[in-house]
């Protein structure tokens, strides 16, 4: 398969919508570096929980820019980027500048089920409420508009074969 050299793919989107375990897939498939922005955050400065427990969100917002601002350099890469990344316009800009942009979602339903069933993944605040469907449900709301102007990849029901799959046939577009 043939891609354009100059772009690298990029996935933003709510947490657990698969960013990572699609963007293996489609770096795999591709031949090209997969990179996670948030290893690339922890790796260079610690645990994000204890950034925004010590430094705050504002520091860390700072650090996502520069990461944005470091990957976007790259040449075939698949990114996958923290689920408020490309909210911020510094990344968005940075990232579409050398890269094509999808957006995997999700229902709010969807979602929880996944970080449910992912018992080794990160810790995820947003599930220890007592009602983490309408935290995400509240949160997909507030982020539509910026999700809304990337390219939408439903993930429900699909396997993560499929969508990086579904993600590689449109950049032959």
């Amino acid at each position: 398969m043939t891609c354009s050299p100059e772009l690298n793919v990029v996935l933003t989107g709510f947490m657990g919508t698969g960013k990572t375990t699609v963007g293996r897939l489609v770096a795999r498939d591709l031949g090209w570096t997969f990179v996670d922005t948030d290893d690339v955050i922890v790796v260079r400065h610690g645990p994000i929980d204890v950034i925004f427990a010590e430094q705050g969100e504002d520091a860390f917002r700072a650090l996502e820019r520069e990461t944005a601002a470091d990957v976007a350099r790259s040449r075939h890469h698949v990114i996958a980027t923290g689920g408020r990344m490309l909210l911020d316009p510094a990344n968005a800009d940075a990232l579409t500048a050398t890269g094509r942009v999808f957006c995997l979602a999700a229902s709010a339903d969807e979602i929880v089920r996944r970080l449910r069933a992912d018992v080794d993944g990160p810790v995820r605040p947003l599930l220890a409420g007592d009602d983490p469907a309408s935290a995400v449900a509240r949160l997909l709301n507030e982020r539509a508009a910026g999700y809304g102007q990337f390219e939408q990849v439903h993930t429900a029901g699909r396997s993560p074969q499929d969508i990086a799959t579904d993600i590689i046939d449109r950049l032959e577009d």
